[in-house]
């Protein structure tokens, strides 16, 4: 799986060089295709946000298409982990573009406009701010029809979602949930180029221990070795592999 990943990514490399340095269209078509499941799983994160998922997807390939053609051959970045912040960021911009306004009834609009009116004239000649209930007198209407129209006149009106709501976040970072299958995918491909880095001895080790959770002692039998040898082997190929992927402190891989 971990070399299909790290197949994946090469995949990738070549149709963004043939894009990039030949103006292959082709080759661009091809790799929004084999996006287009990233672009989904993304817009997953907002499947409660009221909005149509088609148009969130389509805000997505522009983000995915713009990624493609901004991308640095150079950079050494693998493609996905260019591409997600730039399809999230479109899909924030159609929020940012469409959502201003949440729809309200004819007849609430209306009533709305009645009660402003009608608020700026008590004032006027009372001086005092009106209740619901002096309102609702003035306009001959049920206390309860006032109260729907203020939060009606409140709804009309929406924030956008860049607006702060404490601890550095925005609105839009409370939407949707965090999907940890994009992490996943994320951490096979890193460990997939890691693995790379070593000999065909160490890497054996490092997959009978953490994917075929083997003992230290089962492994030494295998490998034929001490088992302070795998030990040995085991520490110096997590650095390896963390110095690989440019990892200052590379994080142990679990058990």
């Amino acid at each position: 799986m971990l070399h299909e990943a790290t197949r994946r990514d090469q995949i990738d490399h070549e149709l963004l060089r043939r894009y990039h340095e030949h103006g292959d269209t082709f080759a661009r078509d091809e790799l929004a295709v084999r996006c287009a499941p990233l672009v989904k799983s993304l817009v997953r994160r907002y499947n409660n946000s009221g909005e149509e998922v088609d148009d969130l997807i389509q805000a997505g390939v522009v983000g995915l298409v713009k990624a493609i053609d901004r991308f640095d051959l150079r950079a050494g970045t693998r493609f996905i982990s260019f591409a997600v912040p730039n399809i999230t960021g479109e899909i924030r911009r159609h929020f940012r573009d469409h959502t201003w306004a949440v729809h309200v009834p004819r007849s609430l609009q209306e009533l709305d406009a009645k009660v402003v009116g009608a608020r700026r004239m008590i004032i006027a000649e009372t001086g005092r701010e009106p209740t619901d209930d002096d309102l609702a007198v003035e306009l001959q209407v049920d206390v309860s029809e006032i109260r729907e129209a203020r939060a009606a006149n409140r709804a009309y009106r929406a924030m956008s979602l860049e607006t702060p709501t404490g601890e550095g976040r925005t609105i839009a970072d409370t939407r949707g949930v965090h999907d940890g299958g994009y992490d996943q995918v994320d951490a096979e491909l890193t460990l997939g180029v890691a693995l790379e880095a070593l000999s065909d001895r160490d890497r054996k080790v490092i997959d009978l221990r953490y994917r075929d959770g083997l003992l230290q002692r089962e492994i030494a039998v295998q490998v034929g070795c001490s088992q302070m040898q795998v030990s040995r082997i085991i520490s110096n190929a997590i650095n390896t592999m963390g110095h690989h992927v440019g990892a200052t402190e590379p994080a142990p891989l679990a058990a």
